[in-house]
């Protein structure tokens, strides 16, 4: 995958800021994407279901969860995706301010692909190590 394929982003997050954060840090990074955007895990579930957002079928290539939401938080959500067959083998960051050992804990025992500590700035070495696993693990190059 290169930077000129569109990328499916799945994006739970109940913090508009948050949404606003992630979206200029992948247009500073360069990357073509499309965000999809769920309030809450009950939403990321109907979005991956392709009840909306996404399209019938199409998987996002990545899911960047929040731990802390609505509803159904982040690791509730993280589990009903790792109990469905379907689902499974999805790339999944978490998303936190927080930085419990616990949460991380648990979050590893559900197979995140890394765990991407908020705000997220370019600047902040905490944020972007994982924020650069990610675009590595989509076989991307940052464009800066």
């Amino acid at each position: 995958m290169t930077t000129n394929r569109l990328v499916h982003i799945l994006l739970v997050e109940d913090d508009d800021l948050d949404v606003i954060d992630i979206g200029r840090s992948l247009d500073k990074l360069g990357i073509i994407y499309q965000l999809h955007v769920a309030r809450n895990g009950e939403e990321g579930l109907d979005i991956l279901e392709g009840k909306r957002s996404l399209p019938q079928g199409v998987l996002p290539d990545v899911v960047l969860i929040d731990l802390n939401m609505p509803k159904m938080n982040g690791l509730e959500f993280l589990t009903m995706i790792r109990g469905n067959e379907k689902w499974r083998g999805l790339k999944c960051f978490i998303l936190s301010t927080a930085s419990e050992a616990a949460d991380k804990r648990a979050a590893n025992a559900l197979g995140i692909s890394g765990y991407i500590v908020k705000p997220l700035k370019l600047n902040n070495p905490a944020s972007m190590d994982a924020f650069n696993l990610m675009i590595d693990l989509l076989n991307m190059k940052p464009a800066i």
